[in-house]
């Protein structure tokens, strides 16, 4: 698979899909994950230690859809324009759901060697997700 197809096939799989075996597929065991929260602050390395992020996102948002609009390409590495959909349905983030829906966009960074992940970096308009919930104020 090419680079592209990887990522792509990572949205899919792993998020529109919610198949956690993806994970293990797609993800290589020393991969290192920037960006997304873990419970010491450093960088979440390997499925084992993403998947508990995972579980959490799938159970508060279990209607999740990633669509990758756009992606560029160079070399090993792709970047990739997502937009996400999502119903607040489950308290999987600690949170009452509020049965509210939210469309956010965001960016993902991922390094690709063996038609696997082996390092990304997120960057997802999650004030906007909350504000779309009613967790936080709105800006005017």
């Amino acid at each position: 698979m090419t680079p592209d197809m990887v990522v792509r096939e990572w949205f899919e799989q792993v998020w529109t899909q919610k198949r956690e075996e993806a994970v293990d597929r797609l993800m290589a065991s020393d991969a290192l994950v920037h960006d997304l929260p873990t419970p010491d602050g450093a960088p979440m390395r390997g499925p084992e230690a993403f998947k508990p992020f995972h579980r959490k996102f799938v159970a508060a948002f279990p209607d999740i859809k990633i669509d990758v609009t756009r992606t560029l390409v160079d070399g090993d590495m792709v970047a990739a324009h997502c937009s996400v959909k999502v119903t607040h349905g489950g308290d999987g983030l600690g949170m009452m759901a509020t049965g509210r829906t939210a469309t956010i966009s965001g960016i993902c960074i991922a390094r690709v060697e063996n038609d696997q992940i082996v390092e990304g970096w997120n960057s997802f308009d999650f004030l906007s997700l909350y504000q779309q919930l009613g967790l936080l104020p709105a800006m005017e």
